[in-house]
């Protein structure tokens, strides 16, 4: 069984008295009109005269609706809370619901409305009118709760014997304009005289606004025809709306036609409905109409007003008609009109893009900032400053881009930012558009998602500007903040792996080279160079050989200088191996130079005895048209008691036919012999005389006696043969085999 929470008056003691009564301290102080005032009291003998220090004030008691809206407004919506007010309030009369109700909308929470709303009518008894729709269906329609205030009128009002008035209902229409729905609107409108309300010009009037929001002009025509067939006198309001739709539709003559059918009806136009025309025929482009209503309106007796100057002076600029904005402009200061944020809005544009009005243009600034008119355009102080950048006054477009940043809740465009990095940068003031770059920085208007995307011409100068000047990092962290906004730029991501691999940071370059690649962005044969020499310097060789495996895969080829550098690093590391497949790559890319390294490693193989790895390097060599010195190896790697080593190469030389010296041969026999590896050297002696070669007869004669000794004595035979068959030449120079492969 669910436990149950019961609430005692003792458990809220400050909700337990109704704050609109008094105290009993109250009480006690208020005398009743019956009762005689006391007597006051006679100074006491030597008491100083001076008046007593006053006492605190009262205490302001708080009306019961604005303690009920704190109540709902920081607590949520239980049992508890309902049990609360119903201590406050054991009745909910018509007053103070509707007081709760105005309070909620007031600051915009109509469902706070809403919540009261169903909890004074469901559980505290009670029985709204009229008027408590009235207060709360244009409440909810205001904040496009729509369904919740349509169920209101069609249902619960008729639940209490209820029917809306017109004024709800046309709230409710206009909501649905509002929010883009025409259809639910036109049926609401459509159903009001089943409801039994009928139909003046205020619910036409929310109709034809809501269908003409969406250019619907035909449906507005054929109300407006049924209104004057219905007998319903259209208003000032009703033909405002039309001239308004209709020239949004860009339908001047339905327009201009209502405007002649006012007169005819009794309607005289006021201020609004001439500046709805003008308006209209500034949208359609047609200037010299709209001037002809614009002057019209003084000899009709109607006073033009801001918003007509507004009006003329953006349809002039939009025109780029400035000379003839600037003097209505100068007419409205001269007549004392009201300069408004519309007014520098529509003329700062014709300022701002002409290079011989900067002047006017920063004056106008001027007077905004005294004005302290904050403009909702951004794009004024943009276009001044990319001005003023063009024309190369990069002081004064500083200055415009710090006065913007001093309006009231002005947010700069970051484009604004943008265009003034370029500007500095390419005026030679890299240090100016750093401090503009900390400014956008610190403001964190990159990390919005509505702020726009930053063109490149506006951060890889200065990108690289710090790249170049050791503050990589700073760079780093500012182009992260435009890679979350999608960009991959080839340049700034080259331009930070160049400036980490200055600042002997390789490791961060490397990091950006990884994203590079996830992202497959093209890299820069430079950058992967500058990489390489960085953990060159960093005495890292094994990254450096990753750095230069990772530039080979992008399909960049590194210089032969590059190769022999990472190879000799690698070689001094005692990685011989890995130079080893540098070295197979160099030579695989075509790269026939650094031999003589080449040579230091293969060397270096056959001494430490990865013989298979250097003898395939040495066939990949030949195969590549850079054969090695094989004499200058054989002898050395004799030299150094690497005889079987030798022996090896050697076989591999005479089975592939490579030019090689018999007197070179004869060296590694000679070794063979010291070594008495018998049946090694019987092998090569046999391999040497089927090429023709000359060998030292004694060394063969020693060599036959080692191979009876030891019990080879078919081999011995055999030897003997050969040696007779192939009678030695007369000439004492060696022959060379010609070279194979």
């Amino acid at each position: 069984m669910a436990r149950r929470h019961l609430t005692h008056p003792l458990h809220l003691p400050l909700l337990s008295r109704n704050p609109l009564a008094p105290t009993r301290r109250a009480l006690c102080a208020s005398p009743t009109p019956d009762a005689p005032a006391p007597a006051a009291e006679a100074p006491v003998e030597g008491a100083d005269p001076s008046p007593a220090a006053p006492s605190n004030p009262p205490r302001r008691e708080e009306p019961l609706h604005e303690t009920v809206l704190h109540m709902i407004r920081r607590r949520q919506w239980t049992t508890r809370l309902e049990n609360s007010i119903r201590l406050l309030s054991p009745t909910l009369d018509a007053p103070l619901v509707h007081a709760v109700i105005s309070g909620a909308a007031a600051e915009g929470r109509a469902d706070l409305a809403l919540q009261f709303f169903r909890f004074a009518y469901r559980r505290a008894g009670f029985r709204p009118g009229s008027d408590t729709f009235a207060l709360l269906v244009p409440a909810l329609a205001s904040r496009r709760m729509l369904n919740h205030a349509r169920c209101l009128v069609l249902d619960t009002m008729p639940s209490f014997s209820l029917a809306p008035d017109e004024p709800t209902l046309a709230a409710l229409i206009a909501a649905y304009g509002k929010a883009a729905i025409p259809q639910e609107a036109v049926k609401l409108f459509r159903m009001m005289p089943d409801l039994g309300i009928p139909r003046t010009a205020l619910s036409y009037n929310a109709v034809l606004k809501a269908i003409l929001c969406r250019g619907r002009e035909a449906m507005a025509r054929r109300i407006y025809n049924a209104m004057i067939a219905e007998g319903v006198a259209p208003d000032l309001s009703t033909y405002n709306t039309l001239i308004w739709g209709f020239g949004l539709c860009k339908k001047m003559e339905t327009a201009v036609r209502v405007f002649g059918e006012m007169k005819g009806h009794g309607v005289t136009p006021d201020a609004t409905t001439y500046n709805t025309l003008l308006n209209a025929w500034v949208r359609a482009g047609d200037l010299e109409n709209a001037r002809k209503v614009f002057d019209e309106m003084t000899g009709e007796g109607i006073e033009r007003n801001s918003v007509s100057y507004n009006v003329m002076i953006k349809g002039y600029v939009e025109a780029k008609r400035v000379d003839e904005a600037v003097a209505l402009f100068a007419e409205m200061g001269e007549k004392g009109l009201r300069l408004s944020e519309k007014t520098f809005a529509a003329l700062m544009p014709g300022l701002c893009d002409d290079q011989g009005r900067v002047a006017e243009a920063r004056k106008a600034v001027d007077d905004m900032a005294e004005r302290r008119l904050t403009p909702k355009d951004k794009s004024v102080f943009l276009r001044l400053v990319r001005t003023l950048c063009t024309a190369g006054d990069l002081d004064g477009a500083l200055e415009v881009h710090r006065k913007s940043s001093q309006f009231k809740h002005f947010l700069v465009d970051p484009r604004q930012y943008g265009v003034l990095m370029e500007g500095l940068c390419s005026g030679g003031k890299c240090g100016s558009a750093v401090e503009v770059l900390d400014e956008l920085m610190e403001k964190g208007t990159l990390l919005s998602p509505k702020s726009p995307v930053l063109e490149p011409s506006a951060y890889n100068p200065v990108i690289e500007y710090l790249c170049n000047n050791g503050s990589t990092n700073k760079a780093e962290t500012f182009f992260r903040q435009l890679m979350k906004k999608g960009v991959d730029d080839k340049a700034a991501f080259n331009s930070l792996i160049r400036g980490h691999a200055k600042e002997g940071v390789p490791e961060a370059a490397q990091e950006i080279l990884a994203i590079m690649t996830r992202r497959e962005v093209p890299t820069d044969p430079e950058s992967h160079t500058l990489l390489v020499d960085s953990f060159l310097k960093k005495n890292d060789p094994a990254e450096a050989k990753t750095a230069l495996d990772g530039m080979m895969q992008q399909g960049h080829l590194p210089s032969p200088a590059l190769f022999k550098s990472v190879m000799e690093a690698l070689f001094n590391d005692g990685r011989i191996q890995t130079a080893s497949r540098v070295m197979k790559s160099m030579i695989e890319k075509g790269v026939t130079e650094n031999m003589d390294m080449a040579h230091k490693i293969l060397e270096a193989l056959f001494m430490r005895g990865h013989v298979e790895e250097a003898i395939g390097r040495v066939n990949l060599m030949v195969e590549n048209g850079c054969t090695p010195d094989l004499d200058k190896l054989l002898v050395g790697l004799c030299e150094n008691d690497r005889v079987m080593e030798a022996q090896k190469l050697s076989d591999f030389a005479l089975d592939r036919d490579f030019d090689v010296s018999f007197s070179t041969y004869d060296r590694v026999l000679e070794a063979l012999y010291t070594e008495e590896k018998t049946l090694p050297a019987y092998s090569m002696l046999c391999k040497i005389k089927n090429k023709g070669g000359i060998v030292n007869q004694k060394g063969c004669d020693t060599l036959m006696a080692s191979l009876k000794s030891e019990g080879y004595s078919k081999q011995a035979d055999i030897l003997s043969r050969i040696l007779a068959e192939n009678a030695p030449s007369t000439s004492k120079r060696g022959k060379r085999v010609a070279m194979g492969a």
